[in-house]
């Protein structure tokens, strides 16, 4: 939902540039869709990538009223016989997924990916998707209010922001939002696997894109040959609860961010009590909130820069640089410099963000009454203070939202053929209760652990177990099974190490940051 961080995902960065309740199923349309007229789009780290688009309906229970257009990429496969098409999503919602299609065919073993057409989209409303949304351009433009609402006036100051933001919303895309859900999202893939001309497809989602994947596989289950999901939505607590259970675990990763720093205080200089270097961070934050560093910076920007970290542990050895920096000399230029790689808003993120808003806010239902929200708000904060706040005036529109909630789906289903699923123990984003769900309403799935990782978004990114997992799984369909909540366990790989002496910093591992820089924050 950020801008990417170019700092650790160079390839990553350079294909975006190029690339810049019961529910029941909508009706058939009464004649397949045309054949999609790819055409070659690659880039320099992603030669092979194709592109194509395809109409949709906008309200899949009337397929001949308006349509609108969905973005598509492809990495065509080689080998004499295919597996179909592997449609992949990196989470959001209201992330793109076209570069992700070259990412998942080059990171894939080649055996493996031979055998699929690899398939990318953004999704209704994002990227280059028509319409495209953009609800209120320079929502996040610093310095915003301090999250805390600490006084009366800064309480006032996240609401005005929240209702407003919701309004613009309703005012330029009132015929939109009642489309703009999960429900939807999941109805458009099925019109991709219809022009496609394939009677199944696989799917492999990671974060919000494993919810999306399940909603699919409810409404068509006997439309999925493989389906994967990485960094498991909760589909129980969606979406309220989730983002109060997130808030938690965001917590947590933070913490364990400041016992990494106080491993490393011949480095960093900050301390060996993991308890003190945290409270160095809230007086960090506390002297940023009065006087916003290069007046671009201040708490909410703060917290924005050091949420990556919770996502992707390659990222801590620049927050922790940063953070000692501003400490022992008062230098601003490397928080200020993380700040525009890792969480500065550009138009892509302001598209990003309308649309997760709008899904979100549609999905299912949210209190409307503010007191519920504080007091829940005040209530994580006790116990878990980080992301209290700024996460609950992330998703503040949702108590204003013009449009009315759909109902939850129930994701539970026994009609599928097995599917994998996998997850860290210490996910921020996800929480690893998710998992464990999903892997209990999934009939027949397997659950694969990362036991001791914190990242989010675990395949494709450097562990060798997990990997070797999902590669056999799309070769043949090949799961684990195994006694208790999970049927196979991997250990987590290494947290890295501090950056060395010297203007050449180590990279993180290139598939790493790679996947990192494609995947969204925010679930």
């Amino acid at each position: 939902m950020r801008t990417r961080a170019a700092l650790l995902s160079a390839a990553a960065a350079a294909a975006a540039a190029v690339l810049a309740g019961s529910v029941t199923a909508a009706p058939a349309q009464a004649a397949r869709p045309a054949g999609l007229g790819w055409q070659k789009c690659g880039t320099a780290d992603y030669p092979r990538l194709e592109c194509a688009s395809l109409e949709v309906p906008l309200d899949h229970t009337r397929p001949s009223g308006r349509r609108i257009t969905l973005a598509l990429s492809r990495v065509p496969h080689t080998a004499p016989a295919s597996q179909g098409p592997l449609l992949v999503n990196p989470g959001g919602p209201g992330g793109s997924g076209l570069a992700l299609a070259g990412f998942v065919a080059s990171a894939l073993p080649k055996g493996v990916a031979a055998r699929y057409d690899v398939i990318g989209f953004d999704p209704r409303g994002v990227g280059r998707s028509r319409p495209a949304l953009d609800c209120a351009p320079g929502h996040f433009t610093p310095v915003r209010p301090d999250p805390v609402p600490a006084t009366p006036a800064l309480e006032r100051a996240g609401l005005d922001r929240a209702r407003s933001f919701a309004a613009a919303c309703g005012r330029k895309y009132a015929d939109l939002l009642p489309h703009l859900d999960t429900v939807s999202a999941a109805q458009d893939l099925d019109a991709v696997r219809s022009a496609l001309g394939a009677p199944r497809i696989s799917y492999f989602g990671y974060s919000y894109g494993t919810y999306l994947g399940a909603v699919y596989a409810k409404l068509f289950p006997r439309r999925v040959h493989r389906l994967v999901l990485d960094s498991v939505v909760d589909p129980t607590g969606v979406w309220y609860r989730d983002n109060l259970a997130q808030d938690h675990a965001f917590d947590d990763r933070h913490r364990a961010l400041m016992a990494w720093i106080a491993r490393y205080d011949t480095a960093y200089g900050l301390g060996r009590d993991p308890a003190r270097i945290e409270a160095r961070w809230y007086a960090m934050r506390a002297a940023l909130a009065k006087k916003p560093a290069a007046g671009r910076v201040g708490a909410a920007e703060l917290e924005d820069t050091f949420v990556p970290g919770a996502y992707f542990n390659g990222y801590w050895p620049y927050l922790a640089e940063a953070f000692a920096a501003y400490v022992h000399r008062g230098d601003t230029g490397p928080l200020v410099k993380l700040y525009r790689d890792l969480a500065a808003v550009d138009a892509a993120g302001d598209n990003g963000y309308s649309v997760y808003t709008a899904v979100q806010c549609r999905d299912a239902p949210w209190p409307r009454d503010w007191n519920r929200w504080r007091a829940d708000g005040w209530g994580v904060y006790a116990k878990a203070p980080l992301m209290a706040w700024n996460n609950a005036w992330y998703n503040a529109p949702c108590a204003f939202w013009p449009t009315g909630p759909r109902r939850p789906v129930d994701t539970a289903n026994g009609a599928l053929p097995p599917a994998l699923l996998f997850q860290a123990t210490g996910d921020a984003a996800t929480p690893y209760a998710g998992g464990v769900t999903v892997h209990r309403l999934l009939a027949r799935s397997s659950l694969v652990v990362e036991e001791g990782g914190g990242n989010h978004g675990v395949t494709l990114s450097g562990n060798t177990c997990l990997d070797e997992y999902l590669a056999a799984y799309l070769d043949d369909g090949t799961v684990p099974r195994g006694a208790g909540s999970a049927d196979a366990v991997c250990a987590a790989s290494p947290d890295p190490k501090p950056l060395p002496d010297g203007p050449a910093p180590a990279p993180a591992p290139a598939r790493g940051s790679a996947l990192h820089g494609l995947l969204g924050v925010r679930p």
